[in-house]
């Protein structure tokens, strides 16, 4: 069955984005239903799939990633309000049988996103 998963890399740290809380929406025109939230673990993915079996199904999807918290608790060092704070990324699923991993690369000014395997 198809699942989605998630994580998230410190680049600027070269370590894992530990305690990132995520957001999971399903969208729908100009509607947004929140269906999850779940927060990274220390090796910065979450403990089980985002979701999977008959919570995945085809459609389109955001993960809003708290960012600018972690950078807070990390003591980064940045002006208020921060570049970068919540970092919302919207994709589709159209084979829900599939694994969907979207991983969040992230840094204090900057960040980037694929889909993983």
């Amino acid at each position: 069955m198809g699942r989605l998963t998630t994580h998230v890399l410190d680049t600027a740290k070269g370590q894992p984005g530990h305690g990132i809380t995520i957001e999971v929406f399903r969208l729908s025109g100009s509607e947004r239903q929140h269906l999850i939230t779940v927060t990274t673990n220390s090796d910065g993915r979450c403990d089980a799939p985002i979701l999977d079996d008959d919570a995945f199904t085809q459609g389109e999807y955001e993960l809003v990633f708290h960012a600018g918290d972690y950078l807070r608790a990390q003591g980064v060092d940045a002006n208020e309000p921060r570049f970068l704070d919540v970092i919302p990324l919207r994709f589709g699923v159209a084979d829900a049988s599939q694994h969907y991993h979207v991983p969040l690369l992230l840094s204090p000014y900057g960040y980037s996103t694929y889909r993983g395997s």
